[in-house]
């Protein structure tokens, strides 16, 4: 009498290979989510965000402004709003940075007094127009492109703030002339 059981070697090969499968999957789902995300809708990270009307930011002033990131999830909470800092140069002549420093990242506080950008964590000091004045930050803080669209203040937000993306040093917008 013959019976056709599996037996216990091919019992454990099979779960074993369900288990590796399962693992395999788990590592495999965020890094097919990341190589897709450029193709997502509203153009995954490509995003031009309102910071409101332009005429709220004072000529010759530098004014923190927060807007909610283009790809935000509904549990993302309060982590879903990003800063940046606005100096309204003249009349339609923006600088739009990114609140970290170019060092590690920190955010950098504005001091209107001094007319001057300041790192806390460690000591790191940028101009009014967001050049490097002291301290390790190795350059000048990043900035966003921005334009003026239908008396909006827009910037291309979305991304990161690093040397490899469109916030970054200098790049300002070919439809405003920044």
């Amino acid at each position: 009498m013959s019976e056709n059981k599996p037996s216990r070697r091919s019992l454990l090969m099979t779960i074993g290979l369900l288990v590796n499968g399962a693992v395999a999957a788990a590592i495999a789902a965020p890094v097919v989510a990341y190589l897709l995300g450029p193709i997502r809708r509203n153009g995954g990270y490509d995003a031009w965000v309102s910071l409101g009307d332009a005429n709220q930011f004072p000529e010759g002033q530098t004014r923190l402004a927060t807007f909610t990131n283009p790809n935000n999830v509904p549990w993302d909470g309060a982590t879903g709003k990003a800063a940046c800092w606005v100096r309204r140069r003249n009349g339609k002549s923006f600088q739009v940075f990114a609140v970290n420093c170019a060092h590690l990242g920190c955010p950098v506080r504005w001091f209107p007094q001094s007319e001057l950008f300041m790192c806390p964590c460690h000591g790191g000091v940028y101009y009014a127009d967001g050049s490097r004045a002291a301290g390790p930050p190795p350059r000048g803080l990043f900035e966003y492109r921005h334009k003026i669209e239908n008396g909006d203040l827009m910037i291309f937000a979305g991304q990161m703030p690093t040397l490899s993306t469109s916030a970054s040093l200098r790049k300002g917008c070919s439809e405003c002339g920044a």
